[in-house]
């Protein structure tokens, strides 16, 4: 269901909407490109996220690691026995 809501653009964007597509087209055209940025920031949240985690965690998962190096090294060094 569509919904007509009026909203307040500088000329400048809306010249270059019309240099873009045609009038008629105009809804469709911004209804894509409101979904495109809400979907990029979307994104570049997780991302952040993401990168936020990993650095918390780092030293968490660095211990883990060298535990299971030792781990590993004792095991492949009783085999060579």
């Amino acid at each position: 269901m569509n919904q007509r809501i009026n909203i307040t653009l500088p000329s400048e964007t809306l010249q270059l909407i019309d240099r873009t597509v045609p009038k008629g087209d105009r809804s469709h055209f911004i209804d894509e490109a409101v979904k495109h940025f809400i979907n990029a920031k979307a994104k570049e949240n997780l991302r952040e996220k993401l990168k936020q985690g990993a650095v918390r965690w780092a030293d968490r998962d660095l211990g883990i690691t060298q535990d299971w190096f030792n781990i590993d090294e004792e095991s492949w060094k009783s085999s060579k026995r």
